[in-house]
Parts: structure tokens; sequence; C-alpha cells
């Protein structure tokens, strides 16, 4: 995987939360596209649509009409689109058992509001610290 092509999808239906996951990442001079859906049946769309897809999910669990358990069990049941690594957003009350409850599983949990060093530690659960691109004057170094 290029890390140059390295793109992070949000999908998270808080205009609030979403500034705040995006200015965190972007604070910490992540320089990896940031891209955000607001919305899970626009996501799905998106997901699977013609257009490029991800390479990385940050999903919001609650969402009204089309919420992040079943983007998720849609994604991990598709040949295609399970190989996506999928960060669950949750509320400190949920917890990885909540959304295990449904019979899916993500592949890291992060507790909302999201703070870097939570976003560091779930890339690095799931392998993808070598995807993740700053700039010189970030905490992280590119490295060749």
């Amino acid at each position: 995987m290029d890390r140059q092509r390295f793109e992070i999808l949000l999908i998270e239906d808080d205009a609030d939360d979403a500034e705040l996951t995006i200015h965190t990442l972007k604070k910490h001079h992540l320089v990896n596209p940031i891209h955000h859906i607001d919305d899970g049946e626009k996501a799905l769309d998106f997901l699977f649509g013609p257009d490029k897809k991800p390479s990385l999910i940050l999903l919001d669990l609650k969402m009204p009409r089309v919420d992040g358990i079943q983007i998720l069990r849609k994604l991990k049941s598709d040949p295609d689109k399970q190989g996506i690594p999928v960060v669950a957003l949750i509320s400190s009350k949920e917890g990885k058992s909540y959304v295990e409850s449904f019979n899916v599983k993500a592949d890291a949990y992060m507790i909302k509001p999201v703070d870097y060093k939570q976003f560091w530690a779930a890339v690095s659960a799931i392998g993808l610290t070598s995807m993740i691109v700053t700039s010189p004057s970030g905490n992280r170094s590119k490295k060749g």
C-alpha cells in the first residue's frame, strides 16, 4: 500500500465531533487525506460505489437511519471490502463488547472524542503506522 495514497474516511454524523477529530489529527501534522461523510447512507453509497476506496475508516457507531453497526456488518461481509481496516468510534459507555454483541468486529476501537495518542495506538494495533504520514514538523516522521 502506497503511503501517498493512504486515505482516511471519517464517517461521523455529529459535525462538532467530526471537526474535533479532523482538527486533532491535523494539529499533529497528519498529511494523509481525510474525507468526511456525515451520513450512513451516503457512506454506503461511497463505499460500494465507483469512487476510490479509503485505506482506513474511522466509523461512528451511533447514526440515524444507517448506523455504524450496519456499515461495519456490510463491509466485513463483502469479500472486496472486508480488508479495509475499520476503527470504531465509541462512547466510554459502549466499548468493544457493544460492537461485538452484534456479531461483528471492528479492527480497533477509540473512545470519542478522538485524541492523537488513541489514534496512534489504534493504527499501531492494526499495523498501519508506516502508512501514516506527518509533515517534518509533526510528531511522526516519514520513513523511506
